[in-house]
């Protein structure tokens, strides 16, 4: 037999065996193959997904969430009840995940046992729904000086998925299709060049087969104001678009007090929009005009024979999908000088009016009072205040025209006093309906400002914002008590509950099948109320402030409820003021998913 060379020396001089063993370790390093890396199959529960159909999107499946208030009607309402008022006390962190830091306003969305998630900046990604491993990533390379100029420009508060694409509004202005399965891109369409300050911050809607996306920027001095745009599924093609300032020689064109249309600015569309399949309507809400005084802008005091309401600011669209015709609108706070526009959800509810059940449309604008008209043809039919406020007077019971306080208008030279103060009473958090309880869950804030306008320089001209200062400060005789989760029975028009804290309200509601609703505030608490009676029944303290859209899904019958958290919002900072002994940390962006214990 032949051996090694040391290995004959150690045999010939009698040594021990273990002596023999080390002499053969040593001696026979040429021998020794590396360790091979045991390779271990990671479950990708992303390759077994099913296209989401348009079907699919008319009725989703309890366990998914496929769009940004779940369904079309906008409820932000889940039936899923396994995490119910009986057990949520048991609710803990199942699976966590650390997000770029940055404004997190995102909504999570799942299908098939895949959560999609929204990062600051563009990053999105696919995870494995139940325990948070990466499934794949995709990441824009986007200028950073669109973080530098205004931390908000990062964020989008919700993606939009279809076949097998998932549909994204990125931070430089285009609308890209990715593969749900691989995150690869599938198509690139750019809409509008960021440089000259367009933005998205709502995400997409796919509604009659249509990809529908707002444009925000619109005070970024961007003459004629925003749009809404409607693409093609497979390849991103523009179909149509809808200019939300109405546009000279067209019907609400002669309603901007005579400007031209260089000197009109705003109505952005900042939030993501409703559908009704039954009579195939599209339904979005429209900001405010820019510079938010009117005295500013040009649109007061109003010319004779002139009117200045500022169409179509402030006001309900109701769209055609296909073509992006204007079908109906309402305008809930013409020429609009406080910043305190109707921006926000659509809800579509089936509700008693005088007896007679209508297909009605609820929305929330900053004022806080909740608005309904018939969504078949904008007519007013009810409004009920929530907050304390001081601009409207007075609202026509039969057309919900309003009454201004003439106190509350801002003038150059002068400051006023206008509750609530700009960020609004409510803000882009969501309200949630349930048909459990019949009831609208608001997140409300209560506030005013001492607003002071900033007149442009003789000479100069218009370079963009809001052209006032806005100090925040308590209503009237205030608890210090600012933030409010309120319940109102939308079928009674009675509030039913309202829940006070300190903390201002930064999340959107989240109601379910277990009798729940969820929201989270400015002191890193998400919570969960009971439904029917607004008492806290559980609450965790985040790493950071609750200033997204809260979600819930199962996955093999398991419930999960999850949230983003982090700062940088301009409605949080804002918010912040008021309670400045409430620390906020700078970084903690994060998805926390919380479930029952066990299996």
């Amino acid at each position: 037999m032949n051996f090694h060379p040391r290995l004959r020396s150690a045999i010939a001089s009698g040594a021990s065996a273990a002596a023999l063993l080390a002499a053969t370790l040593v001696a026979t390093p040429a021998l020794a193959q590396p360790a091979k890396p045991m390779k271990v199959e990671v479950p990708n529960p992303a390759q077994d997904m099913s296209p989401v159909s348009a079907q699919m999107l008319l009725n989703p499946p309890d366990k998914d969430w496929l769009m940004w208030r779940r369904t079309y009607n906008a409820w932000g309402y889940s039936p899923l009840n396994q995490v119910s008022k009986s057990n949520v006390k048991n609710l803990t962190v199942a699976w966590s995940w650390a997000m770029t830091p940055g404004a997190t306003e995102t909504t999570p969305m799942v299908h098939d046992g895949v959560l999609f998630l929204y990062n600051y900046l563009d990053k999105v990604q696919a995870l494995d729904a139940t325990n948070g491993n990466l499934l794949w990533e995709y990441k824009r390379d986007i200028d950073q000086e669109l973080a530098r100029q205004n931390p908000n420009n990062g964020a989008k508060r919700n993606m939009a998925m279809i076949d097998d694409k998932l549909i994204v509004a990125t931070t430089d202005a285009h609308i890209v299709a990715l593969d749900m399965k691989t995150g690869k891109v599938v198509w690139d369409h750019q809409t509008e060049d960021y440089k000259k300050g367009w933005r998205y911050t709502g995400g997409p809607l796919v509604a009659g087969n249509v990809i529908v996306q707002g444009m925000t920027g619109c005070g970024n001095v961007a003459p004629g104001g925003c749009f809404i745009t409607g693409h093609d599924i497979a390849t991103g093609k523009e179909l149509w678009r809808f200019h939300t300032l109405a546009q000279p020689g067209e019907p609400g064109g002669d309603t901007w007090n005579g400007l031209p249309l260089d000197k009109r600015f705003g109505a952005s569309t900042w939030n993501s929009g409703s559908y009704d399949p039954d009579t195939d309507t599209l339904f979005l809400g429209v900001g405010q005009p820019y510079p938010h005084i009117a005295e500013i802008g040009g649109l007061s005091p109003r010319k004779e024979g002139m009117n200045n309401d500022a169409l179509y600011t402030d006001s309900t669209l109701a769209l055609d999908p296909h073509s992006g015709k204007l079908k109906w609108y309402y305008q809930h706070l013409p020429n609009d000088t406080w910043d305190l526009d109707y921006a926000y959800e659509r809800v579509l509810v089936d509700i008693p009016v005088n007896g007679k059940i209508r297909k009605a449309l609820v929305t929330v604008g900053k004022l806080g009072i909740i608005e309904v008209l018939d969504r078949t043809n904008g007519e007013w039919l009810w409004a009920k205040q929530t907050v304390y406020q001081n601009v409207i007077s007075a609202i026509d019971p039969k057309t919900g025209a309003k009454t201004i306080n003439p106190e509350a208008v801002p003038h150059i030279g002068k400051t006023t006093t206008n509750c609530p103060a700009d960020p609004g009473s409510r803000g882009w958090p969501a309200t949630a309906y349930s048909p459990r309880t019949k009831m609208l869950y608001i997140p409300l804030n209560e506030y005013c400002s001492e607003t002071t306008p900033l007149p442009i320089e003789e000479g100069k001209a218009y370079t963009g914002g809001s052209r006032a200062i806005f100090s925040r400060k308590p209503v009237p005789d205030s608890d210090g008590k600012v933030g409010r989760m309120d319940g109102v029975d939308l079928f009674t028009q009675k509030a039913a509950w309202s829940n006070r804290t300190r903390a201002p309200q930064t999340g959107a509601a989240l109601a379910t099948g277990g009798g729940l609703v969820f929201a989270g505030a400015l002191d890193r608490f998400f919570r969960a109320y009971d439904d029917k009676t607004g008492r806290v029944l559980w609450q965790m303290r985040a790493s950071n402030i609750v200033n997204s859209f809260p979600i819930t899904y199962s996955v093999k019958g398991k419930q999960y409820v999850a949230v983003a958290v982090g700062n940088g919002s301009s409605q949080a900072r804002s918010l912040s003021t008021l309670t400045p002994e409430i620390g906020v940390p700078d970084g903690g962006s994060a998805l926390f998913v919380f479930a029952l214990p066990g299996k």
